[in-house]
């Protein structure tokens, strides 16, 4: 064993954390398994009968929305950057929570609609739904990807075994699950998981804070730390960028508009949404407290993997085993909400939209099918990144620039205006796939890295709204003049 700053740290692998991984799979699994019998059409595959409470549309939203950037990617924001690392996460979520409770949850959940094309097509056209369902299929694959990224990096470190084989394990458990049980397995698991984060997350911040104090942490953040790092608004120029970026994309996200449909009312709806804004204010609050108390106990600097991996193999047996679990639920429970909201859309709104056979194939065998999918290229997408906030970043750029001005729009249209979404999918949609591939180096190309990209992605966007919105009206104008020269 290895001392470290007051915490024993052990470089091997612990027996203690591979049962309680072992235990929670076999929960989960349970889970699956034990509500597939209730499923038994698209609707309660997807959807769970539109028939949640309050309750658990605020476990679901929370535990989907508090993945792997929340607490691996925030508490090292936080370790190295101080305050500010709010913004990265916690305030956008914050927002966007708002901003669905009191501006969108009434609109989406009395929308007579399974899936969000469905609702792009009444008011853009049958081109831009396929566009938009492409975006969001994309999305989902990319957000399925930065949490597997971040499940390989987080089990690899603390069970010794290589990164692949990791992240495979973590992404098999998810997908069988998912499987077999569809929404209702995704929501009762997530809640759980949501719970076990809660008491590891708070367990980790009262044990930090009962070994250090904040002048201690001060006192180290004055030395070897950039400057600022008591400034909540250091770096507000990129934190502002990530902010438009994560509530834009968000706000459109398929995620929480199925929680919102899923939901039995939209007050049931609303009274989630409240209670997840002020879950998040909280529980990003505390996570950036222990990335700044974690300062005394390491402060050279020198961590072998994410500090919360590190964290885990420093603590007691008992919190040691809670907050490994706590981590693993954060991940998973944002993967496997992505590959299943993912497989909604490519089963619904691409396989059976564009293949005229499939209509004659069980629609719960293409969920399922559709899940795998998802879950496979999300895999191959994860091989070729190692940062979980590019991954995201990446990922919300897509929906962002690509669909949030006609999104949000399409919400309060009374007419069709299919020239305005096809423009500004294509030219918003377009700019992101370009940042994309220059991302993956498949392209060199001038173009700002994100966050830096969203301006010009979203002023594309708004301007082929806009010129798409001026045609479609003239043309609509053109067309009803004859009838009323006529009268």
């Amino acid at each position: 064993m290895q001392r470290r700053v007051g915490i024993w740290y052990n470089p091997c692998v612990r027996i203690d954390l591979l049962v309680a991984l072992t235990g929670y799979f076999l929960l989960l699994l349970f889970v699956g398994v034990f509500f597939s019998r209730k499923t038994r059409s698209l609707e309660d595959y997807f959807l769970a009968s539109r028939n949640l409470g309050s309750l658990l549309v605020f476990l679901s939203l929370a535990a989907s929305w508090i993945g792997a950037s929340s607490t691996l990617v925030t508490v090292d924001e936080a370790y190295s950057r101080g305050v500010s690392s709010f913004w990265v996460m916690g305030l956008p979520a914050v927002l966007t929570a708002l901003g669905f409770a009191f501006i969108f949850a009434g609109p989406i959940r009395r929308l007579p609609i399974l899936t969000l094309p469905d609702l792009v097509e009444m008011r853009y056209g049958r081109l831009v739904r396929h566009l938009a369902s492409f975006l969001i299929v994309w999305y989902m694959i990319l957000l399925a990807a930065s949490q597997m990224v971040a499940l390989g990096s987080f089990l690899g470190t603390l069970l010794r075994i290589p990164y692949f084989q990791a992240l495979l394990l973590g992404t098999a458990v998810v997908v069988v699950y998912s499987v077999i049980g569809g929404f209702f397995s995704v929501v009762l698991t997530d809640s759980l998981q949501f719970i076990l984060l809660i008491g590891g997350i708070f367990g980790l911040f009262f044990f930090l804070v009962g070994r250090v104090s904040i002048e201690e942490a001060a006192a180290v953040a004055l030395r070897g730390r950039e400057a600022g790092f008591w400034n909540f608004f250091q770096g507000w120029e990129r934190h502002a960028l990530m902010v438009v970026s994560f509530v834009c994309a968000w706000t459109i996200s398929p995620i929480v508009w199925q929680r919102i449909q899923a939901a039995r009312t939209p007050r049931h709806a609303r009274r989630g949404l409240l209670a997840a804004a002020l879950a998040f204010l909280v529980i990003y609050a505390v996570i950036v407290g222990i990335g700044i108390l974690a300062l005394p106990l390491f402060p050279a600097h020198d961590l072998d993997g994410p500090l919360l991996s590190v964290l885990v193999s420093s603590v007691g047996a008992l919190l040691s085993g809670i907050l490994f679990v706590a981590v693993a639920a954060a991940v998973m429970s944002t993967l496997d909400t992505a590959i299943n909201t993912g497989a909604l859309s490519l089963t619904r709104d691409v396989i059976q939209r564009l293949i005229q056979r499939a209509s004659r194939i069980d629609a719960l065998i293409l969920g399922r099918v559709s899940t795998v999918v998802i879950a496979v290229l999300a895999l191959l997408v994860a091989t070729r990144f190692q940062s979980i906030l590019q991954a995201l970043g990446l990922a919300s750029e897509i929906l962002a620039e690509g669909f949030f001005i006609p999104g949000v729009a399409m919400l309060f249209l009374r007419r069709r205006v299919p020239t305005a979404g096809l423009l500004s999918v294509a030219l918003g949609g377009g700019y992101a796939v370009l940042v994309f591939l220059v991302a993956l180096g498949l392209l060199s190309l001038p173009l700002p890295e994100w966050p830096f990209s969203i301006p010009y992605g979203l002023g594309l966007s708004l301007t082929g709204f806009l010129i798409g919105l001026a045609w479609d009206m003239r043309r609509s104008a053109s067309a009803l003049r004859p009838e009323t020269d006529g009268i």
